[in-house]
């Protein structure tokens, strides 16, 4: 608890670290399994995320530990396979940076190095600031989250989704039957669409974090 006004403000309350375990045990395969996706709607500094991440990583380290490339890509797809919604804007910069450290100790990453920029700019767009009951950011636009996929030999492709759209399909799909038979990509339909990225083009388009610039 940082303070007893900002609980009294937004009820923000930190899950302590033994219940985030026995949390994350009640899904411990999906914990596990490198590209499983969670979104934690209301994040703080990341007490979940972080430790889905590292669990995620250590399977990464099980898996491809013996390879230095596809260890470096699947440890981004496992960060890239986390989300997260935040009210508070200090607490999205102390999430973002705390799951940038424990990806950049886990590859011995150096800020200069490429893979940390990609790592930054995925972490700008999946870690939002914003309010995950009215899905609206901060500055009252449609939360829109990245969908990362990792197509192999160092290229990931990325479409966007909303995540009021999501949602409505989501329930509109378990409240008819009749559809149950097609699959989420014809159900979910993406706002955008981007042609494969390697790590070396997404550290490229790596922009200030905007929270940052507005500090």
């Amino acid at each position: 608890m940082k303070s007893k006004q900002r609980v009294a403000d937004h009820g923000e309350v930190f899950t302590p670290a033994w219940m985030v375990e026995a949390m994350l045990d009640l899904v411990k395969d999906e914990t596990e399994r490198i590209d499983s996706r969670f979104l934690e709607p209301a994040c703080g500094s990341g007490n979940f995320l972080v430790r889905i991440l590292q669990r995620k990583l250590a399977a990464v380290e099980l898996k491809f530990g013996k390879s230095g490339f596809e260890k470096r890509h699947y440890a981004l797809l496992a960060l890239m396979c986390t989300y997260g919604i935040e009210l508070l804007e200090d607490n999205i910069a102390e999430c973002r940076a705390n799951m940038l450290e424990v990806l950049s100790d886990y590859l011995n990453l150096e800020e200069a190095d490429e893979l940390y920029r990609a790592a930054s700019y995925v972490l700008q767009q999946n870690i939002v600031h914003g309010d995950a009951l009215k899905m609206r950011t901060h500055d009252n636009q449609h939360i829109v989250f990245a969908e990362w996929g990792y197509l192999g030999k160092g290229k990931f492709q990325r479409r966007d989704f909303r995540l009021d759209a999501l949602t409505q399909a989501a329930g509109f799909v378990a409240n008819s039957p009749l559809f149950a038979h097609l699959g989420k990509h014809e159900i979910f339909t993406p706002t955008r669409t981007y042609p494969p990225m390697t790590v070396s083009e997404l550290a490229a388009v790596a922009l200030p974090d905007p929270d940052e610039v507005h500090a």
